[in-house]
């Protein structure tokens, strides 16, 4: 078994990958011309983020689900970005139209970490590297 990628499913993916340009820096690297899937280039680390649209999702899974942006509350899962400087990270994520849920703060182990919600309601969280 090897984890290939995480796909976030959104209204809109453009938007999306947009944003995750603005935000985190992360640049299209495949929007299909449907407009209903598409991938951000995640660098060196090779991971697959890719954003597809509800309809498409939804066929896929052939379950209705709860959408991120529907809820109230962020879902129980996150996206996990590593930075030299959490705090310029989550500055920059803020600015760009993410929520702040969680200001930096470096834990007892060490990290410093942050959490922003995406207008597309999708949980990130912005961490140092451990070790």
């Amino acid at each position: 078994m090897n984890f290939a990628y995480t796909l976030v499913y959104v209204a809109d993916v453009a938007s999306s990958l947009a944003f995750f340009e603005r935000a985190f820096g992360l640049p299209t690297r495949f929007l299909h011309e449907s407009g209903a899937y598409g991938e951000v280039d995640t660098g060196a680390s090779g991971t697959t983020l890719a954003f597809v649209d509800h309809a498409t999702a939804r066929d896929s899974v052939q379950h209705d689900y709860v959408a991120a942006d529907a809820s109230d509350k962020p879902l129980g899962m996150e996206i996990g970005f590593t930075v030299t400087d959490v705090q310029a990270a989550f500055d920059k994520a803020v600015a760009a139209g993410a929520k702040a849920l969680a200001s930096p703060v470096t834990k007892p182990w060490g990290q410093t970490v942050a959490y922003v919600r995406c207008p597309d309601g999708t949980l990130v969280e912005l961490c140092t590297a451990m070790g």
